[in-house]
């Protein structure tokens, strides 16, 4: 568990996630909580890369989840998230992906995390800049890519 003032991340636990399959009512949600089940299932070694991690305030009330997609060799982790309605623009995001990215780059082989975002989400696209990231100027699935180098390495680079 990772905390802060106001939140703490936590990757789920196997009997987490399928509550939230099971009470998930959008089919691409659904599907996409599904498979990170199967990826942890399937890498119980990296179980915190494939998981769904919990977004929470500190009284426990649930913020929002977010996730790694998982650890791929010759490939920085991408990390994706979201914030329920209610409690949307009030900086809980940009909070999670701070926390999330000090537990990532805690990882010595981790040297940058990727994100996407729908081209329309103006918000989520402001949470990835405010967290450091750059655009890229490639498109994945979901939209434009976006890219933070672990500080040592921004200091290589630059």
């Amino acid at each position: 568990m990772i905390e802060s003032e106001r939140i703490r991340i936590y990757p789920a636990t196997r009997e987490q996630m399928e509550r939230m399959i099971s009470a998930e009512q959008d089919a691409e949600m659904k599907k996409a909580y599904r498979e990170m089940l199967d990826g942890c299932l399937s890498h119980p070694g990296e179980w915190d890369w494939y998981a769904m991690w919990m977004i929470e305030a500190r009284d426990g009330t649930h913020l929002g989840d977010l996730c790694f997609k998982g650890l791929e060799a010759d490939r920085n982790p991408e990390i994706g998230y979201g914030i329920l309605e209610e409690f949307q623009g009030q900086g809980y995001a940009t909070e999670a992906v701070r926390l999330a990215l000090q537990w990532a780059f805690s990882h010595p082989e981790i040297t940058a995390v990727e994100a996407e975002t729908d081209p329309e989400n103006a918000a989520s696209q402001q949470v990835l800049r405010k967290c450091g990231f750059q655009a890229t100027g490639e498109t994945g699935e979901e939209g434009p890519r976006f890219i933070v180098l672990k500080r040592d390495q921004r200091a290589k680079v630059n």
